[in-house]
């Protein structure tokens, strides 16, 4: 398994990021200090290493530049809100091997982790095919969906719009872009369809459907399936 360090002190962004990135294969360990992943990436082999600039102890160009001065050439992706020129370049010439500014979406990230690993020689885990969010589980190989290891039964198009929302969770679907995806431009369906199948996957899905914690609504945008 492609092992992962997370040197982040933003909770928030440690979970959101630790979530995503499990869900694709990555085995994620997190430091919440520069001095903490400093020493983690010097005792343990990681594949790549995803460096905060702004940590509390080192920052994450004193970490870079002190884990290439020990000879440790894992590959390192900075993130941060700086976006100045001067920032990354001083972030490159210190030895990251790629520089992310905050906000980001995750897809960027996960080519940008893709694209060290490729330099590097080194290979990214393949899409995973189970996905886990709250008590349910999907197996998209099987085309099975299990609440607390019971088998539930989804119509064809509440798992087809379930899959697409595991697809782009953390993102906001909007309801034409379910439609095309999932119904197709000549299934001719209304945007009154997505909102019924959503109410039925909740149903299915969630421990308190009026309450939903996966599956949210986004007022005036969509749907966006948080795991």
């Amino acid at each position: 398994m492609t092992r992962l360090l997370l040197i982040e002190d933003e909770p928030g962004l440690v979970l959101t990021l630790s979530d995503r990135l499990r869900a694709e294969g990555y085995a994620v360990e997190h430091a919440a200090d520069g001095d903490t992943g400093f020493e983690r990436a010097l005792e343990a082999p990681f594949d790549v290493i995803l460096l905060d600039v702004g940590l509390p102890g080192r920052n994450g160009f004193d970490v870079v530049r002190d884990l290439r001065q020990r000879e440790v050439h894992t590959p390192v992706l900075m993130l941060t809100a700086r976006g100045q020129v001067t920032d990354r370049v001083i972030g490159l010439k210190l030895g990251a091997d790629d520089y992310l500014t905050k906000p980001f979406e995750a897809a960027e990230l996960l080519a940008r982790i893709e694209a060290v690993l490729r330099r590097a020689g080194r290979a990214a885990p393949g899409p995973t095919r189970r996905h886990r969010f709250g008590d349910v589980v999907v197996d998209l190989d099987r085309a099975e969906v299990h609440r607390r290891n019971v088998p539930i039964e989804l119509a064809a198009k509440e798992f087809g719009l379930l899959c697409y929302l595991l697809e782009n969770r953390g993102r906001v679907v909007t309801r034409d872009e379910a439609l095309t995806h999932v119904w197709g431009y000549e299934a001719m369906p209304t945007t009154r369809t997505v909102d019924v199948h959503i109410a039925g996957l909740r149903q299915k899905l969630e421990a308190e459907p009026g309450r939903p914690r996966h599956i949210l609504t986004v007022h005036g945008r969509g749907y966006k399936l948080v795991p």
